[in-house]
This record gives structure tokens, C-alpha cells and sequence, in this order.
């Protein structure tokens, strides 16, 4: 009897073991491996692409006519740029909260202690979650209505998600992978459970137990306190996310792989992602509750196919969106990133939470800018969110798809030079700790 085989066999069966030589791997490659994640410009470079695309969305909801009156993935409605302009930007959540689970995989990488990375994280998401309510609610919406208290969206999603994350990296690997794994695949299971939309203050609100569903795993709007106000809107329940930055923390450790074997791998993911889309949307068999009808025409039976549900994401949807996400991962792993446009994208990846800040003061800018050459009202944009979701008609603002992609483009120059001037200050001022939560 083989006693070599038979002790090896049982160590890759013993979870303990299993993270013990994973540490073991860690400490052998701890130099290269350092080297390799100080400054990850594939990673940086993706991350810089998912903010310019989001640019795309933000802007068209705030300089277009049809922004906030039609529904642009609606088969009734859109049209073919109208369609792709919006579904392009699903790309982006998935692909962000990937990355942010990644991030803290690569900072144990790094040499990070589980607490130092446990207290990180969940002081990193507690500043998030406040940033959610605070800076980016005024930003996003232009107005403090106090009636308006919060319309909660992927940063206080990313947010909850790292508080959780905290607690899970006291877990082994596979855990944490099991974990992600078990919430991704198996949360549309419970799309069953609804709790009856709240719409008006003559409806009864929701019951606390109600709200916190809500708030884990239905979008939509309740008030927070009595039978009217303070207003909340959940439009990215937390359960599908957790899963997702979970699954984004196992995945960082691809990057301990040859350069080679990680494309590999990256792309072998990919594939089998949108494979298993595929298999699953076309007899509608199961992981989203949007189901697809072969329609009159070939465009709209592909709209109708692709039309996954993002709030809460859907098994289908988060396929849909990582799976390219891993594909282009792949396709840059090994290159040098020499040329302008993919240097640019490396910078805005260097300070996400700043491009993201600043292209809300962009598009609402241009927005404005449209309005005001149409002749339009500008009051429209600073329209309280409250009156909207208790029945006011929603903005109409001032420019065409055209003008979109154009205040689009001028955008992503534009906002080069700050973000390059921010990048610049954090990596020369590695003593100021708090800029490392901007």
C-alpha cells in the first residue's frame, strides 16, 4: 500500500490542511507574489473601463429626454442603441463587486494578518455605508429632502457587503467559496417570498420584519419610521452582493497562479459562465424570475432573452455580466499597458471612489447644460426623489442619446486630470491612512 498517496489523499480531503498549504504557498511565494499584486495594472485597467462604462448609464438618466420616462430595456419602448446603451452598464455592479472582494484577497496576499484585514473591511464598509447616505445622496439626487432619506445603491451594497466579509475571513478559503457559491446560485430560491409593494401613504407599510426582507432581498421603496416619512428605496437588496464579494475574495487567489495558467483559468471561467446562461435561459429553467418569450422580430427576441433581472441580481444576470468580465480579465493578463487610452483607464481604476464621486457632479452638470440650451426647466433636476416615488411626474430632461454619448466621451477625458492629481497624492502620501477609504 501506497502510504505517500493515501496521506496525500487525505490532506487534500482535510480543510484544515488544505489552508495550511495554502498559507505554506503564500509564505514560499511570498516575494514574488508581493511584487506581483503591489500594483496589479490588469486589475486597475478593468476596474477603469466598469467606471467609464457606468459613466454611460449615469449620464444618460440625467441628460435624456427619455432618462427617467422610458424604460430602456422595455421591448414596447427601446430601440437597438437604446437597448445595448443600457445593458452594457450591467457589466458594472457585477464587475465592481467582484474586484472589491478580489481587493481584499489581495491584501492578505500581501502579508495583511486576518484582524488587520477583519477591522479594514468592516471599518472600510461602515465609511461606505455613510458615504451612501451622506455625499452620494446629495450628489446623486441634487436635493436634501429630508422626506428622501436614502436611496440605497451599489455603494452601501459593497458597503454591507465588506462588514459581512469581515466576519467571513476568519473562515478557511473554502468556506468563504462555499459560502459565496451557496448565496449566488441558490438566493432565487426565495424569490417566492414578496412582500406586497408599497406605493402610497394610503397603503400600510411594511412590517419591520417586511422592511429587513427588503432590505436583503426585494428592491423597492418603504418608510423608514411611521406610515409616510422618512422614505427609503432598496435597489440593491444585500444577499446576492455578499455572495458575490465572497466568491471575489477566493477568487484574488488566481493572481498566485503563472501568468499563463491564470489566463487560462480566467478563461475556462468565463465560458463556463456563459454556457451555464445559456443552458439555463433558454428553457427558462431556472435562476431568474424575468422569463424570455420569443418575439416578432430577432432584436426583440434577443432583448427579451438578455433582459435579466438586476434588483435583486439574478443567478442569470450575474452570469451574464462576470462571465464576459472573466474573458476580458483573461485577455489582459500578461500585457504591457503602454498606450494613452489604456494608462488613463489604469488611473481611474488607482481611484475608483473618486471617479465615482466626481461623475455625478458630471452628468447632473451636463444634464443642466442641455436643459438649459432646449429651453427646458431646470427645476426638473433638482426635483425631490419623495415627490417622484409618491406619484409626481418624473423629470424630463433636455438631450437626445446623441448628445449622451457626447457629454459621455467629453466626461471621460475631463475627468482624467483630477483622478490622475488624486491618484498622485495617494501614492505619494502613504502616511495619510484615511485615504485609503477615498
Amino acid at each position: 500500500m501506497d502510504t505517500t498517496n493515501t496521506a496525500s489523499s487525505t490532506s487534500a480531503l482535510d480543510p484544515s490542511r488544505a489552508d495550511a498549504r495554502w498559507r505554506a504557498t503564500v509564505r514560499q511565494t511570498a516575494t514574488g507574489a508581493a511584487q506581483a499584486v503591489q500594483r496589479l495594472d490588469s486589475v486597475d485597467l478593468f476596474r477603469g473601463l466598469i467606471m467609464v462604462i457606468m459613466l454611460i448609464d449615469h449620464t444618460r438618466d440625467y441628460v435624456s429626454r427619455d432618462g427617467m420616462t422610458v424604460d430602456p430595456l422595455g421591448l414596447a419602448t427601446t430601440t437597438p442603441l437604446l437597448y445595448f446603451t443600457r445593458w452594457i452598464t450591467h457589466l458594472c455592479a457585477p464587475g465592481f463587486a467582484l474586484l472589491a472582494g478580489a481587493s481584499a484577497g489581495f491584501q492578505r496576499h500581501r502579508g495583511a494578518s486576518v484582524p488587520t484585514l477583519s477591522r479594514f473591511l468592516w471599518t472600510r464598509g461602515l465609511s461606505l455605508i455613510v458615504m451612501e447616505l451622506t455625499i452620494i445622496r446629495v450628489l446623486s439626487s441634487l436635493n436634501v429632502d429630508p422626506n428622501y432619506l436614502a436611496n440605497l445603491q451599489v455603494i452601501w451594497a459593497i458597503g454591507c457587503s465588506m462588514v459581512v466579509l469581515a466576519a467571513l475571513v476568519h473562515l478557511p478559503q473554502r468556506a468563504i467559496l462555499a459560502i459565496g457559491l451557496l448565496i449566488v446560485c441558490g438566493h432565487n430560491l426565495l424569490d417566492s417570498i414578496r412582500i406586497p409593494a408599497w406605493t402610497n401613504p394610503t397603503m400600510p407599510a411594511p412590517s419591520a420584519l417586511g422592511k429587513l426582507w427588503m432590505v436583503m432581498h426585494q428592491n423597492g421603496l418603504f418608510p423608514l419610521f411611521g406610515a409616510t416619512v422618512p422614505m427609503v428605496r432598496v435597489n440593491y437588496p444585500l444577499l446576492p452582493w455578499i455572495g458575490v464579494l465572497a466568491i471575489g475574495y477566493v477568487f484574488a487567489d488566481l493572481w498566485l497562479l503563472s501568468t499563463e495558467r491564470r489566463r487560462r483559468v480566467l478563461w475556462q471561467l468565463g465560458v463556463t459562465l456563459i454556457v451555464a446562461f445559456v443552458a439555463l435561459r433558454i428553457p427558462n429553467l431556472y435562476g431568474d424570475p424575468l422569463r424570455w418569450q420569443p418575439q416578432d422580430t430577432f432584436f426583440k427576441s434577443l432583448a427579451s432573452f438578455m433582459n435579466v433581472q438586476k434588483y435583486p441580481p439574478s443567478l442569470l444576470y450575474l452570469l451574464a455580466t462576470l462571465g464576459p468580465c472573466l474573458l476580458f480579465l483573461s485577455f489582459l493578463q500578461g500585457r504591457t499597458f503602454s498606450n494613452p487610452l489604456a494608462r488613463a483607464l489604469i488611473t481611474y481604476g488607482r481611484v475608483p471612489m473618486f471617479f465615482y464621486l466626481l461623475q455625478w457632479i458630471w452628468a447632473h452638470g451636463c444634464g443642466l447644460l442641455l436643459s438649459a440650451i432646449n429651453g427646458m426647466p431646470l427645476a426638473a433636476h433638482f426635483q425631490s426623489r419623495a415627490e417622484t416615488f409618491m406619484g409626481a411626474p418624473p423629470p424630463v430632461f433636455g438631450g437626445t442619446l446623441r448628445d449622451v454619448y457626447i457629454c459621455w466621451f467629453v466626461g471621460a477625458i475631463v475627468l482624467y486630470l483630477p483622478c490622475r492629481w488624486y491618484a498622485g497624492v495617494k501614492a505619494r502620501r502613504k502616511d495619510l491612512v484615511v485615504l485609503r477609504y477615498l
